[in-house]
């Protein structure tokens, strides 16, 4: 019997997680353009937008382990509830400011840093409730791909029409619509059919737990590896979030809709790399992608940094969109692949220490560059940084596929005679 395209689908709680995250998230990325719109609009300092991007991702740096210890312990599907309710009051409050019209810079960086704070424990909680979602072990990865897919969709949809409304009647609106899109999300939790949660008693206090997290990913090359590298990603690649109003207004002569369209690019770079995540059908040889996509992103970034011609920008996104899907995504794959379920929360918190978590210092240092030495500039250290990046895995990659040879084998993903 052939296998479906898109086995995940197949489970009715993943369907429903699938269909109330798509009206979410693309609420989620129209605030986040609205948001680095209104501050550029309101500062027009590249510093600031920094600033706020420091501290809507920071306490995901620091709290991001102690949420992996909780998710651990608690249920993880209360926990997303929780932070569901959370966000919609966090959007609503921003949408109330912004419509009528007392919104400040310190409200924005307030909410920010309020916004950060559930992230730090939604992050880690919605990576480990995937494999709940499922009904079949072996869908896990093409759950954690369509999930991507999902993300990426939105990020082609959101900003596109969240430029539009900027234009045309403000950034309020993308804010309030965000709130309500959380409806969404939170009536497809409630539908679902959840197992009970089996309340582990704890045999240690968290601190003891961060450690056992940390030296258990540490200690291990593979993980490790993929660790450094996504947050390496992550402190230099992503910077061109907080940058590209900068070029979309400075550099390409545009507004909010410009902004938008640049946004939508990479969005349908990312959508293009979900996509083909999505539909492989094995995890052999994601060691390359995670290896290649970095490269990708690099080249990408200094092509858009040379750009003074909008299609020409539009398609160097296409590749910055590709390039940080592929290295999220695959890097993603792969440790819920081979993390054993009693660490699974600590280690995807670490995962998202090294993701999210490293955004808010490479934000703060995009910003306090671009103010020095140009956007465009700041954009071709980046590029170089992940190109590096990329060759230096690169290297490791024999060895690492050596080490992860057993454990494949273990696990049923290959048999002796395979590539890894």
């Amino acid at each position: 019997m052939k296998k479906p395209l898109l086995p995940a689908l197949k489970s009715k709680n993943y369907q429903l997680f699938f269909a109330g995250q798509g009206i979410s998230l693309i609420g989620t990325w129209m605030t986040q353009l609205a948001t680095i719109w209104l501050v550029y609009d309101l500062t027009k300092s590249p510093l600031m937008l920094g600033v706020v991007g420091f501290s809507s991702q920071i306490p995901s740096f620091f709290l991001a382990p102690f949420g992996g210890v909780f998710v651990d312990r608690f249920s993880r599907y209360r926990t997303l509830i929780g932070t569901q309710v959370l966000a919609m009051i966090q959007s609503l409050i921003l949408a109330g400011l912004a419509l009528t019209g007392v919104i400040q810079v310190w409200h924005i960086i307030a909410l920010s840093l309020f916004q950060g704070f559930i992230n730090a424990l939604d992050a880690p909680a919605r990576q480990a409730f995937v494999p709940e979602l499922v009904e079949h072990r072996e869908d896990l990865a093409n759950a954690i791909a369509i999930n991507s897919t999902m993300i990426n969709g939105a990020r082609l949809i959101g900003p596109a029409i969240g430029g539009l409304l900027i234009a045309r009647v403000g950034t309020g609106y993308c804010f309030l619509i965000d709130g309500l899109s959380y409806i969404a999300v939170i009536a497809a939790l409630l539908a679902m059919q959840v197992k009970p949660w089996k309340n582990v008693i704890p045999d240690g206090n968290p601190l003891q737990k961060v450690k056992e997290g940390f030296v258990y990913a540490f200690s291990f090359p593979p993980i490790r590896s993929v660790l450094l590298l996504s947050a390496l990603v992550s402190f230099m690649g992503l910077q061109n979030t907080i940058l590209v109003p900068v070029m979309a207004e400075q550099v390409l002569k545009g507004g909010a809709e410009t902004l938008g369209f640049l946004m939508a690019a990479s969005g349908v770079g990312a959508l293009t790399g979900g996509i083909y995540l999505a539909t492989r059908q094995t995890i052999l040889g994601i060691g390359k992608l995670i290896a290649l996509a970095p490269a990708i992103l690099g080249i990408g970034l200094i092509a858009f940094s040379l750009s003074r011609f909008l299609p020409l920008s539009l398609f160097t996104m296409l590749f910055v969109g590709l390039g940080t899907i592929l290295q999220i995504a695959a890097s993603n794959t792969f440790l819920q692949t081979i993390v054993e379920d009693d660490k699974r929360g600590r280690l995807m918190s670490l995962y998202t220490m090294s993701f999210l978590g490293m955004i808010p210092v490479g934000n703060l240092l995009g910003g306090l560059l671009a103010s020095h030495i140009g956007a465009s500039n700041t954009l071709i250290i980046d590029g170089i940084a992940c190109i590096i990046g990329s060759i230096i895995f690169s290297r490791q990659l024999p060895a690492l596929r050596k080490i992860m040879r057993p454990i494949y084998e273990q696990k049923g993903i290959i048999i002796t005679t395979q590539e890894v």
